[in-house]
Order: structure tokens, then C-alpha cells, then sequence
């Protein structure tokens, strides 16, 4: 990486640094600031799979600053959806100001106890109880024209299209038949099928455990929303119970959906639908997922230097196995892909047996923010 570009992130931090604090004296004066420019301090914060940074502010109550660089991100589209979900009760962070031109927001800290943090045999149920009913209010949002672009096939397809081009081609650089590629897409089109023929709401996208934020006696914060589309009714939930970074047994995923579409029946999001087409829909909108995260994870890596993806990947491959292995449809792909791309990943030095993968202790579900 050359001089410059490791010089702009620093420039753009003292960029967002100064204008917080001109955005903090100018109108917060309820905010206790130090004088002016010269003593604002911005802590730096893990960021997202994204491209915006965060940090976070000396001032009592402390705020997030973000950059949001304008090239390659949407702060209007940002400060929309935060406006939108907010006024139709879901907790996303308030905007407190915000530089569209240059990239710079100033929000709401909620806090840094991610729900991954707190999960474990024995919180799980509860803690997943309150974010199901988060994700059934997100549900009932009606769509506003212009702000949730459709979760089309178009978009779905593209998304998957993510592994045959970033896992097997640039990654373990595979070239593919074309025999296999008709296997891949005949494959996709089976999960394109049932993921439209869903009830469409408003998802949010990544609804799992790093960006639900939980707080002594508030509802759940919800971050990284700026993505939210239009689109099948059992893909967040899918994002939630079976998440990428923490795994729960397959009886007790499948109940909690259930659980789930009835709420949901009750509510009126969906109508009356027997449990096994409701399964069938989230775990095949689930295997959507989980292609685009299988070529995703070595892009962020190949791509933008995010090292820390890859070693999430074996639970993805466990989650994949498990459900193209329950269907007739989708068990062509699974001997395929266990013949000849799991011994190319097997040579990974990030591979640990997907087996196992997830099995892991409440300890090490902490994450460092």
C-alpha cells in the first residue's frame, strides 16, 4: 500500500475531528465540549464489512463520528433510513448532524454490548425474544416510495454470483467447467424461486448479532441499516438464527421460526402458511445468504485488506451443508462442492473443520468493539 493512500484515512480523521467540533459547539450546547478544534478527541472503533469508519467522542454524553466517504457511500440515503425507522418506533441511532458533501455524520452512542456479546445457552431465548419482536415491528413498516429498492432476482442473483467470481475464482483460483456453472445456476434458480415467491416486506439485511446492540431496559439499538431493501419476509430472520458468527442446534433454530411465522400470522404480515413451505422458505433465503457470504468474506479480504472475515467461513460452509443436504434439490451442489472446492479449502491456512465450526463456548462469543 503506498504512502498516499495510508495518509488519506489520517487526513479525513482531522477533517472529521474538527468539523465535530464545530458541529457540537454550534448548536448542542447541552453537550459538554472542551474548547473548540484544538481538544476534541476521537476514539477509533471496529468498523463494519462497509467502507465507513467509526469513533467515538470525549464529550458527556459521547457521540460516534463517522466517516462516510461520499465516493462510496450514500449519507443522504443513510440519514433517510435512520429518519424513517426511527419515526416508525425502530431504535436506530439519531443523527445529531451531518455533511452530506463531505462524508461526516455525528450520531447517538448506543452503547458498545453487542447482542453477540451477551448470548449464550442460557440468555439466548430471552434475548432472542426481544429482537424477533424488533424484527416483527421492522416488518410492519410500511414501504416508502423511493427508500427500499426491491430485493429482486436481479440483486439476489448478483449477490451469489459473489461465490463461483471471489471464493473459488480469485481465492482458490479455480477455473469452472461449464458443466459446473449450469450446476451453480441451476442451483441459484432454485433459491430465486422460492425467495419471490415470499411475502415481500422491508428487511434490513444484516439483522444479526454484531449490529442489534442491547441496553438495560431499552429496546434493542439497530445499526448498519443503510442497505435495507425490499424483499423476501424470512431473510432477516434467517440472518438472525443463522448467523455467521455464532450457531445454535438445528431443532432449536427451526422452532424458533415457527414461532416466528405465527407471530407474524397473528400480526398480519403474512398469511396462514403450512410450517413446512415457511422452513423451506428460510432455509433456502438462508442458503442465499450464505452463498453471497461464502464469495463476500475473500472479497473483503482480496479486495479491501479485511483480514478478520475468513476464519468465520467454516461455520458458513456448515450452515450450507446442512441445508442443501435436506433437500433433494440442492444436494447435487452439495456433493459437488464437497468433491471439488472443500479439498482446495482445505489447504487455507484460515480452514478449521466446518464440522465443528460454531461449537464454541459463551466465552468466546465476546467481541472487542
Amino acid at each position: 500500500m503506498n504512502e498516499c493512500v495510508t495518509q488519506a484515512p489520517d487526513e479525513r480523521k482531522e477533517q472529521l475531528r474538527q468539523w465535530a467540533a464545530r458541529a457540537l459547539q454550534s448548536g448542542h450546547e447541552s453537550l459538554r465540549v472542551p474548547p473548540l478544534e484544538a481538544t476534541l478527541h476521537l476514539q477509533a472503533l471496529s468498523g463494519d464489512a462497509g467502507f465507513r469508519r467509526y469513533f467515538r467522542t470525549d464529550t458527556a454524553p459521547t457521540l460516534i463520528a463517522v466517516d462516510s466517504p461520499p465516493s462510496k457511500t450514500n449519507v443522504n440515503r443513510f440519514v433517510a433510513l435512520a429518519d424513517y425507522l426511527r419515526r416508525n418506533g425502530i431504535h436506530t441511532p439519531l443523527v445529531i448532524a451531518a455533511d452530506v458533501e463531505h462524508g461526516y455524520m455525528l450520531l447517538e452512542d448506543l452503547g458498545d454490548t453487542q447482542l453477540l456479546r451477551d448470548l449464550n445457552p442460557d440468555s439466548v431465548s430471552g434475548l432472542y425474544a426481544e429482537v424477533m419482536n424488533e424484527l416483527l415491528c421492522l416488518q410492519q413498516i410500511p414501504r416508502q416510495e423511493g427508500l427500499f429498492p426491491p430485493y429482486n432476482r436481479e440483486l439476489l442473483h448478483m449477490e451469489m454470483r459473489l461465490l463461483p467470481e471471489w471464493l473459488i475464482g480469485k481465492l482458490l483460483q479455480r477455473e469452472l467447467s461449464e458443466e459446473e456453472n449450469q450446476l451453480i445456476e441451476h442451483t441459484f434458480a432454485h433459491l430465486l424461486d422460492s425467495a419471490t415467491s415470499q411475502p415481500q416486506v422491508l428487511v434490513h439485511r444484516d439483522y444479526h448479532s454484531r449490529n442489534l446492540m442491547i441496553r438495560d431496559g431499552e429496546r434493542p439499538g439497530v445499526v448498519d441499516f443503510q442497505d435495507a431493501v425490499w424483499g423476501p419476509v424470512t431473510y432477516d430472520l434467517a440472518s438472525l438464527l443463522r448467523d455467521c458468527y455464532i450457531r445454535w442446534p438445528q431443532e432449536q433454530v427451526e422452532n424458533w421460526a415457527l414461532a416466528y411465522a405465527t407471530n407474524a400470522v397473528d400480526a398480519g404480515v403474512i398469511p396462514e402458511v403450512a410450517p413446512e413451505t415457511f422452513l423451506r422458505w428460510f432455509d433456502w433465503i438462508g442458503l442465499q445468504r450464505h452463498f453471497k457470504v461464502l464469495g463476500l468474506f475473500p472479497r473483503l479480504y482480496l479486495r479491501d485488506g479485511k483480514h478478520g472475515y475468513l476464519p468465520d467461513l467454516p461455520l458458513v460452509i456448515r450452515y450450507t451443508f446442512e441445508v442443501c443436504d435436506k433437500y433433494a434439490e440442492l444436494q447435487p451442489f452439495a456433493r459437488w462442492f464437497r468433491a471439488e472446492i472443500m479439498p482446495l479449502i482445505e489447504q487455507q491456512d484460515w480452514y478449521r473443520d466446518y464440522r465443528i465450526a460454531g461449537e464454541r463456548q459463551p466465552a468466546d462469543t465476546t467481541v472487542t468493539p
